[in-house]
């Protein structure tokens, strides 16, 4: 079988480390061309590949099926229209656009084309995000309480010169790194009953949002209820999600609080450091974190707590392309797919009104595209 053959436009940070690199480690998947406005940063990384200057000269080349979007969020929702309306398959960096208004337009033309459409939701495939899904699915917690997760960074001075922090559309933090979180915890849990947040600039000079905690609120289920006819009944599930730049000790990453137990998870997924060492996938295993990083799960035996270290899961970004080459062969469904992804843009849009607000905003899905 031919390997699909991908177009990337774009070869900024997210371009040139998290998308050009894993889709050249996916076997079945063949980067056929660059989009590189100017410059000639791709020619150098990429030699066997074509390099073009638009997203034009890119589709007069039909034999590219998969087209990949990783620009400025500004022009995700023209760049991915122009591409679906030529009839090519979309696969767009997070977050899905600027508004959960653009999501559902490009959901309703893809459809309407019959084409796949994505969004780059990579950290899915993070080992601690893994762990703790596998985690969840045990009963070694009990019944969860309070979920919190956490990106931490310290960096002090805003870098202005960058479109994520010059006060552009689509920047900031919340769009940044919010869209991975939310994300993560729409996977877990399902989408929530209502949105608190506070969305915030906590440096000098900053002109764009780069701090924020989110709130997400999840009923007690009819079984609870039921359960505690008797008195009152559980508050249900708390989601904190949580990021800022003035971090000069980070937060857990994961902090899970459950009847039985408490997990608690350091540091971050080494995939990125790896590739941004240029190790792209050479290193085997892959993806493996030392034992001395590995979360902790703390229980109570006879009425002391007890505590083990719990194994990291091997993380792979591969996976979310080998997802994408696998549904586009009919051989798989769709991980990451475009409803998905417009609830998370709907989430970070609820999410902003209550910040503006101060109020808490009940969600509404029923306008689901």
């Amino acid at each position: 079988m031919k390997p699909i053959r991908v177009g990337l436009v774009g070869f900024g940070f997210s371009g040139r480390i998290f998308q050009a690199n894993v889709v050249e480690a996916v076997e079945g998947l063949e980067l056929a061309a660059i989009v590189q406005r100017s410059g000639t940063e791709a020619a150098a990384a990429f030699p066997h590949v074509k390099i073009v200057r638009s997203v034009d000269a890119l589709l007069e080349d039909a034999s590219i099926r998969l087209i990949v979007v990783a620009t400025p969020n500004a022009s995700h929702l023209p760049i991915a229209r122009r591409c679906l309306l030529d009839d090519r398959d979309v696969v767009i960096d997070k977050p899905f656009a600027l508004s959960s208004a653009e999501a559902a337009e490009l959901i309703q033309l893809a459809r309407a084309r019959r084409r796949l459409l994505s969004i780059y939701q990579n950290r899915r495939w993070d080992g601690d995000f893994l762990t703790v899904r596998k985690l969840l699915d045990g009963d070694q917690l009990g019944r969860l309480v309070k979920f919190e997760s956490h990106y931490d960074r310290f960096r002090q001075e805003p870098r202005l010169q960058a479109w994520r922090e010059d006060g552009s559309p689509g920047g900031g933090v919340l769009f940044d790194l919010g869209a991975h979180l939310v994300d993560q915890a729409l996977v877990l849990f399902g989408v929530p009953q209502s949105v608190w947040a506070s969305v915030r600039v906590e440096r000098e000079g900053g002109r764009i949002d780069d701090a924020f905690d989110v709130y997400l609120h999840y009923p007690a289920s009819l079984a609870q209820v039921t359960s505690a006819a008797s008195g009152p009944a559980p508050a249900g599930l708390g989601v904190w999600l949580r990021a800022t730049c003035v971090a000069r000790a980070p937060g857990a990453r994961f902090t899970l609080n459950g009847t039985l137990g408490t997990f608690r998870k350091f540091g971050n997924d080494p995939q990125e450091a790896r590739l941004l060492d240029g190790d792209f996938f050479a290193s085997r295993p892959w993806g493996l974190e030392s034992e001395e990083r590995w979360g902790t799960l703390t229980t109570d035996e006879g009425g002391n707590p007890v505590s083990k270290r719990i194994p990291t899961e091997p993380g792979d970004y591969r996976g979310y392309y080998t997802n994408i080459r696998d549904a586009l062969h009919g051989n798989a469904p769709l991980e990451v797919t475009p409803l998905q992804g417009w609830r998370t843009m709907r989430t970070l849009e609820m999410a902003l009104e209550s910040s503006h607000t101060g109020c808490t905003v009940t969600c509404d899905w029923s306008h689901e595209p």
